[in-house]
């Protein structure tokens, strides 16, 4: 498909500059020469432009077939194969993610053919941008398409390596895939020349040196084995980069406060001390239609816009719960829709998750019932269901836990209020993706940020064994979400339970999660309501863990284009 190795044409100006407003495909190098930082500043923001549509699809395949969310009922949108693990060769999203991908690829590589290294501390500024656009776009492409690096990275696919336009177009023959450990290797000596190019402070919309490392400790965690069969170097590797993230001593974990508002903070504002490098979006170039079809408008409808269609998991509540007395900040980002009356008020409630079975008996999923509270004289509870009553035993109280017997098992469940349904399912929206500077669903999806690094060093300390370093890194993030709930010991007991936990917790609706269940090795279980196919249970050596690519691309590719199985 050669339309994707060509410069894109969309059109992208530099307010800022002097240089005539043409379309970035117009900056020839003899023109790029005339006013060398600021054209190919303009050629830059195309590629910064190209992860916008990019980054859509990036978060709906990283973020849907995990097990943070949940929704209604199925639907004809192509993502939904994403949730369902029915994959699809045909995916729209996928070709626009395939296509996006290869631009910015495209671009950024003639750039760095474009301009030389050394002539002074802006350009290799901008060219170490481009090197970290392309080396990150490699690991992305590689983490969606090719195997876990844990299963053979030596025989396994990854994607194509095509570093720019070749010099005969018109006898165009591009390789196939390059196996998952090239593609890595790709990724890697890219985002390691970015880190040694730039030395430019600037705001977390644009890639840094502290990006490069970033992006650097997570490909080093992805290498580095399961917890059964770690890679101690590649381990070490990522600790060391987080470390230099860490140390660098530019980005601040917010307050437990302001963390509790991290959603409505722009990348690059003076609040947001954290983020790292994210696609930052601004109201201006966002629709009335990203309102509805964005990220944001599937998880919630606020202000009057979005579908709100999609929930948090029955799974992700309950590790929240965990904490006791909706301690854990990370709360902030969910919002139940409860039932009022005329006046306000809200009617007390019992919900708990029950079984589902067929005629025969047999399980076929999970779904939710919720019946108003009713009192017994001895000041017990109890609700009706039909025709029936059914008392509650308190199993925590002051957790608001209690238990029912229903249909010949017992079932804990919450004290909570009435909630509004769509089709049977309670709506617990989820606004982490929505409400930057209070706009609805403007919303700029975050690439690295400072969490990531402590968990990431926690993680990799545990495959290499030091428990005690691993847990000061772990109980960094626990404790700013939930204060004094840090953990006083870690162990091989328990270290892998509480890591992977955290790193749900705190990295949800972020994209990562499908990813850290299949890198290490484990089996994605999504036992609660919803019509994702709750009784199937994925492993990670299961053929749907990657997508497919689709096969519009492989079928106008100038070359042999492998597909996966």
């Amino acid at each position: 498909m050669k339309k994707i190795f060509i410069l894109c044409m969309a059109i992208s100006f530099l307010s800022s500059c002097d240089l005539d407003r043409e379309p970035f495909n117009a900056y020839t190098k003899d023109k790029i020469e005339q006013d060398k930082v600021a054209a190919v500043e303009v050629l830059l923001n195309g590629c910064y432009a190209q992860l916008k549509g990019w980054s859509d699809v990036m978060h709906r395949v990283g973020e849907y077939p995990g097990d943070n969310i949940m929704i209604r009922g199925t639907s004809t949108d192509s993502f939904y194969s994403f949730i369902s693990y029915q994959h699809i060769p045909n995916n729209d999203r996928l070709s626009v993610f395939w296509n996006n991908s290869y631009k910015i690829v495209s671009q950024s590589s003639d750039l760095i053919k474009m301009i030389s290294e050394g002539e002074s501390p802006a350009v290799n500024q901008q060219l170490g941008e481009a090197y970290y656009l392309r080396g990150m776009i490699y690991f992305y492409l590689c983490r969606t398409y090719g195997r876990p690096y844990a299963q053979s990275p030596e025989t396994n696919l990854g994607v194509p390596i095509v570093n720019g336009l070749p010099p005969d177009l018109n006898n165009l023959r591009l390789p196939d895939r390059s196996t998952v450990k090239d593609t890595y290797e790709q990724a890697i000596s890219d985002l390691k020349k970015a880190e040694s190019l730039m030395t430019v402070d600037r705001s977390a919309a644009y890639a840094t040196k502290e990006a490069a490392q970033a992006m650097l400790s997570r490909v080093y965690l992805y290498m580095s084995g399961t917890y059964e069969n770690p890679n101690q170097e590649y381990a070490t590797q990522s600790i060391e980069y987080a470390n230099k993230v860490i140390t660098s001593g530019k980005y601040k974990l917010l307050s437990r406060e302001s963390f509790m508002k991290f959603n409505t903070y722009a990348p690059d504002s003076d609040e947001q001390t954290e983020t790292i490098f994210a696609v930052k979006r601004v109201a201006s170039e966002f629709s009335g239609f990203d309102h509805y079809y964005g990220i944001g408008g599937m998880y919630a409808n606020i202000q009057g816009q979005g579908w709100g269609e999609m929930y948090a998991s029955a799974k992700y509540l309950d590790l929240l719960r965990k904490s006791g007395l909706k301690k854990d900040a990370r709360w902030a980002f969910i919002d139940p829709q409860y039932t009022t009356d005329d006046a306000g008020n809200k009617t007390q409630a019992f919900r708990f998750i029950y079984d589902v079975k067929n005629a025969t008996g047999t399980q076929t999923g999970y779904n939710y019932m919720q019946q108003p509270l009713k009192t017994n004289p001895n000041g017990t509870f109890y609700i009706t269901i039909g025709n029936a009553d059914y008392n509650l035993t308190a199993v925590n109280a002051a957790e608001n836990q209690y238990s029912i017997e229903y249909e010949g098992k017992t079932y804990t469940g919450e004290k909570d209020y009435m909630m509004l349904l769509n089709r049977v399912y309670p709506m617990f929206y989820i606004t982490k993706c929505s409400l930057q500077n209070n706009d609805s669903h403007l919303y700029s999806p975050s690439i690295s940020r400072l969490a990531e690094m402590y968990l990431n060093m926690a993680e990799a300390y545990v495959k290499k064994g030091d428990y005690n370093s691993a847990l000061t890194n772990l109980n960094i993030i626990r404790e700013r979400s939930i204060v004094g709930g840090g953990y006083t010991s870690l162990n091989s007991t328990n270290a892998v339970q509480r890591v992977d936990e955290e790193r749900q917790l705190e990295l949800a609706f972020e994209a990562h999660r499908g990813y850290d269940v299949y890198r290490n090795g484990q089996t994605m279980t999504r036992h609660y309501p919803g019509p994702h196919l709750p009784m199937t249970d994925w492993p990670a050596s299961s053929l749907r863990v990657v997508q497919y690519i689709p096969q519009s691309e492989i079928n106008a590719y100038p070359g042999t284009l492998t597909q996966n199985p």
